[in-house]
């Protein structure tokens, strides 16, 4: 566990395809038991929550959900919400994948969206500043104009 912890995208050799195909599943198909509202906790249907991935053990037991609510506020609350709701959101999640054994599901804060998002807060900040010293490459042209 502790491996996992430090950084999900380094783990050993990685997921094998059947790993993948299992947990790209588990993703679409919690993605649309949560859009549609089946679990009837109204604290969870406040949120709109992403499922950016979902990572499977190797024997398939557990599945990791990495979930994001939209626009990234009240994150741990929706946390809390979706674990609360674990056992529920597993029953819905097999039924609909008619899996043999339901994997145990468990959640985590999508981070990949928030780096994503600081990366486009910077280069905003990179825009801003350009725009503010007035060198965008628009101006020089008009300037270039009035040379002629």
């Amino acid at each position: 566990m502790g491996r996992m912890a430090q950084n999900r995208f380094s783990q050993g050799p990685g997921p094998s395809q059947r790993q993948l195909r299992v947990g790209e599943l588990i993703r679409h198909t919690l993605a649309g038991v949560l859009a549609r509202g089946d679990v009837h906790d109204p604290e969870l249907q406040r949120f709109s929550i992403t499922v950016g991935e979902v990572r499977t053990s190797p024997d398939l037991k557990v599945a990791t959900a990495y979930v994001l609510p939209l626009g990234g506020t009240g994150a741990e609350a929706a946390l809390a919400a979706l674990r609360r709701n674990r056992g529920e959101l597993r029953r819905l999640v097999a039924k609909a994948m008619t899996l043999k054994f339901a994997p145990e599901l468990r959640f985590q804060l999508d981070e990949t969206f928030d780096r994503l998002d600081e990366t486009r807060r910077l280069f905003a900040d990179e825009r801003v500043r350009r725009d503010v010293k007035g060198g965008d490459g628009n101006d020089d042209a008009d300037d270039d104009a009035h040379l002629g």
